[in-house]
């Protein structure tokens, strides 16, 4: 992916993955009760800091807090910008 966005320091730019349409029985989900996600793709990574080096890479699947960082779309896309700190888990 090319984008033109580099986060700073010790900030990670995610893209989140679609939120579930369809329950498991096969029941439709409408917009107003989506849950937000809280998994997505590592998309471009900071440099660290002098006391924080990065443990995310690029491509990493990683889980986040419900309302951890930044929202913003780029290009028509939907990402969110956080600290790595905000990211709980690589999976």
């Amino acid at each position: 992916m090319a984008l033109n966005i580099k986060p700073l320091s010790d900030r990670v730019l995610i893209a989140p993955v679609a939120a579930e349409t369809k329950t498991a029985s096969g029941i439709f989900i409408p917009d107003t009760a989506k849950e937000k996600p809280q998994k997505g793709t590592v998309v471009a990574v900071g440099n660290g800091t002098k006391d924080h080096t990065m443990t995310v890479k690029i491509g990493d699947s990683v889980l986040y807090g419900k309302y951890a960082g930044t929202e913003l779309k780029l290009e028509g896309k939907d990402y969110l910008i956080m600290r790595e700190d905000d990211i709980l888990a690589i999976i």
